[in-house]
């Protein structure tokens, strides 16, 4: 069913005016909690990078803070990745630069995990990035923060199958 300001207004509890006083547009309230959520997504991010020095645990935090991330702001994380199609060229240009600009963070850090002779290419670490990205970003389909797996194993299990393969969890 196709939403208006009028189904939104009610089910954020606010009346259609005070909605329409901070958001002219659908799409401007859409716009709203993508850029947000991107927002949280790269606060701090390289800067706490920083402060860590081994690539492998520089990852394991990248690992951990992105599932947090996913598992407090789920609505959002499955509003960017279904919906920022549906944003006007300059909205969706704004968001497609903060998510580049989060992409380009992680491949910089699993390139530089790879010094060794055989490093991979270029294509190769956008892969690798991509890999870890679909690992991390559709656990809203299927994931249950009730359940018996906690949001710290959930990103441990990623982090152990991503760097060890799955060789490394049947040793």
């Amino acid at each position: 069913m196709e939403t208006n300001m009028e189904h939104i207004a009610a089910s954020a509890k606010v009346s259609k005016g005070n909605l329409y006083y901070y958001f002219s547009t659908k799409e401007d309230i859409l716009f709203f909690i993508l850029s947000n959520y991107m927002d949280l997504a790269l606060e701090n991010l390289e800067a706490d990078l920083q402060k860590i020095e081994n690539g492998f645990s520089k990852l394991r935090f990248f690992i951990s803070r992105h599932v947090e991330l996913y598992v407090n702001n789920v609505d959002e994380a499955k509003t960017l990745l279904h919906e920022k199609r549906s944003l006007s060229t300059k909205h969706y240009r704004d968001i497609a630069e903060k998510e580049r600009t989060y992409y380009g963070i992680v491949s910089r850090l699993l390139r530089d995990l790879c010094n060794g002779p055989d490093r991979p290419s270029s294509d190769e670490v956008t892969v690798m990035t991509f890999l870890l990205f679909g690992m991390c970003n559709w656990i809203y389909s299927w994931y249950d923060i009730k359940g018996s797996v906690t949001p710290d194993k959930l990103s441990q299990l990623i982090w152990e199958i991503y760097t060890d393969g799955f060789k490394g969890m049947m040793d």
